[in-house]
């Protein structure tokens, strides 16, 4: 049974306009998170102070925890629409905290995966934002292009999962409740049904923090984190033993579909930041705006950011249609990423010195725009698995990949 806080509702009306709601959170995002992210991006008191603030204006104004189920206290947002809304959250990192959408992944994972105990003792505070989730599933000295090469296990002792190993990029670890850690439980067991997903509270004396990774001379919340003889009940497994990549599936794909439509957030934002400073900026007697290069700079950044756009769409719409979208997700996920930095690149081009520097948000977004090509799987891999999907399609003269008629299914 889902405990008390689980229990919670906001009241929302059914009939809510997603429109509305998108437009009520871009200005929520650009007249409240905006000014503040000089403070959020700190690591201190008043960061911390002004973070809750927000979280509480998000819960007043009603757009907290959007597209969270509405059994677990969110608003139950359907996908579709939540994706819209996403786009607009992703304009600022700090956004996807004050607006309660950055547990959203876990707090599924638990109410599909968990058991009750961790369900009752996670899921209402992970929601309301009284408490953070973190993964664990990288590792320093394992390629994680082939995550079956992960080293870190656990083994089965009298009732307790004993877990030894050593894992990194652990966002949010020092402020996490838990962290959800991927592990080789069957030792015996080829490929990816070797591994299971198992919870492991913070506060737990082996688990210990070696070191918060610097990325891009950024510390961004990525820490070391290494297991020494962790003990944890049989039941913090989630779900079955050797699901643990299956369970990573489910949580993935949608995962995807919301870094690419932040993407786009992130994409607009210095596109609009760009054109605005091409009307500012003179030169040799006439604004940047009229200049046929900077036009072009125009021109390429609209197209990129709205091809990528549609691509998304069209995963999310097949994600909401039950299709696991497997190639359309792993298109998405390079497209994406070489159109956010073509974009934000182009934006620092335009303004300049001023670009390199932290007077504007570009700087912070290009070293970030830069870790998308890795995280959620480097595009090597994605590129391979696409290729591969599509040509064995024509395999022994087979019936190929025809796009068209594949998009005129989802009209159906």
């Amino acid at each position: 049974t889902l405990n008390s806080s689980i229990k919670r509702r906001i009241n929302v009306s059914e009939s809510r306009d997603w429109r509305k709601v998108r437009a009520e959170v871009k200005d929520f995002v650009e007249n409240e998170v905006y000014p503040a992210e000089s403070i959020l991006n700190e690591r201190s008191e008043e960061s911390n102070q002004k973070l809750k603030e927000l979280m509480g204006k998000a819960k007043e104004k009603n757009l907290w925890a959007l597209g969270h189920p509405e059994d677990i206290g969110g608003q139950g947002m359907p996908f579709m629409e939540y994706v819209y809304v996403n786009e607009v959250v992703g304009r600022s990192s700090p956004a996807m905290v004050a607006l309660g959408t950055h547990s959203l992944q876990d707090s599924i994972m638990l109410r599909e995966f968990a058991s009750d105990r961790w369900r009752d003792a996670y899921l209402g505070p992970l929601v309301a934002g009284e408490i953070f989730p973190s993964f664990g599933m990288t590792e320093p000295d394992t390629a994680s292009s082939d995550p079956t090469q992960l080293q870190t296990a656990a083994v089965l002792e009298d009732g307790e999962w004993v877990i030894n190993g050593r894992k990194w990029f652990t966002s949010g670890a020092a402020r996490a409740a838990y962290t959800t850690v991927m592990v080789r439980t069957e030792p015996d067991t080829p490929g990816h049904g070797a591994f299971s997903m198992i919870i492991v509270p913070t506060d737990n004396p082996g688990y210990k923090i070696v070191r918060e990774t610097p990325v891009l001379g950024i510390n961004g919340g990525h820490y070391e984190v290494e297991y020494d003889n962790v003990r944890v009940p049989e039941e913090n497994l989630l779900g079955p033993r050797g699901h643990g990549f299956i369970i990573a599936q489910r949580r993935l794909g949608p995962g995807r579909i919301f870094h690419c439509m932040r993407w786009l957030g992130q994409a607009q934002r210095a596109f609009d930041l760009m054109c605005r400073r091409m009307h500012e900026r003179k030169t040799f007697g006439s604004s940047l705006a009229e200049k046929q290069l900077m036009q072009k700079f125009v021109f390429d950044s609209a197209c990129e950011i709205q091809a990528s756009r549609q691509l998304t769409l069209d995963a999310a719409k097949r994600i909401d249609q039950g299709d696991d979208a497997r190639i359309e997700i792993g298109m998405i996920k390079v497209v994406g990423a070489e159109m956010l930095h073509n974009v934000i690149d182009r934006a620092i081009q335009v303004h300049g010195a001023k670009g390199l520097t932290d007077d504007t948000p570009l700087s912070l977004m290009y070293r970030h725009a830069r870790e998308a090509r890795i995280y959620d799987g480097p595009d090597e891999v994605h590129v391979q698995s696409v290729a591969k999907r599509i040509l064995r399609n024509y395999d022994n003269n087979g019936a190929g990949w025809d796009f068209g008629e594949r998009d005129a299914t989802l009209d159906q």
